[in-house]
């Protein structure tokens, strides 16, 4: 135990442009406290403008600059093989009308979408049909159910996306947050996969 050095990559993290990425930054570290505060200030990647904004760091580098330090102790790895780095740029707020003109723009849309969707499905005549057969009259416009379905419609969106506003209706994660983390995860692992294929490739053109 006191000879071995243990290395658990993290998948993402964030720095700023032209940082020094840090072995802390990057990775959870096990090691003897007399070297650990070594490993921790180890620089492994120095971000420059030709990184742009997606950096990979593989576990193979992070093992190299250990081994180069301290040759006679033994790197064991836990977990994923690389970490991406995100360089975060300074982003330029957002001014108020072109704000409210993307929320009049996704409101009045999504009003449509809800619209035509019920005009596909017949939903007035539906509830017409239910009105008839509960209270033996016709109305064509059975507010009696469709006011309280109009609300429970959007009590139903808020279920379904766990939020009011930014508050957490609980700690369950929405179907939209597990979708985005989905997404996330194949972004990361193409990342990952396309810069080992072009290291790959440098690697022959240089020899």
């Amino acid at each position: 135990m006191e000879k071995t050095i243990y290395i658990r990559m993290r998948n993402r993290v964030q720095a700023e442009p032209e940082e020094k990425v840090l072995l802390k930054d990057a990775a959870q570290i096990i090691a003897p406290e007399a070297i650990r505060p070594i490993l921790e200030t180890m620089m492994i990647h120095q971000l420059t403008p030709k990184d742009r904004n997606i950096v990979v760091i593989d576990v193979m580098k992070v093992i190299e600059l250990i081994t180069n330090k301290f040759g006679d102790l033994e790197v064991q790895t836990i977990g994923p093989a690389q970490t991406i780095i995100e360089v975060t740029f300074k982003k330029k707020g957002v001014s108020i009308p072109f704000f409210l003109l993307i929320w009049i723009l996704l409101f009045f849309g999504s009003a449509m979408t809800i619209m035509n969707f019920h005009d596909d499905v017949s939903m007035q005549s539906v509830h017409e049909k239910i009105y008839t057969i509960i209270t033996g009259e016709k109305d064509t416009k059975p507010l009696l159910f469709q006011i309280p379905y109009s609300i429970g419609l959007g009590l139903g969106m808020i279920l379904f996306f766990n939020h009011v506003f930014k508050k957490r209706l609980n700690e369950e994660p929405s179907p939209l947050e597990v979708e985005m983390f989905n997404y996330q995860m194949d972004l990361d692992n193409y990342v990952i996969i396309h810069e080992n294929k072009e290291s790959m490739k440098r690697l022959n053109d240089n020899d």
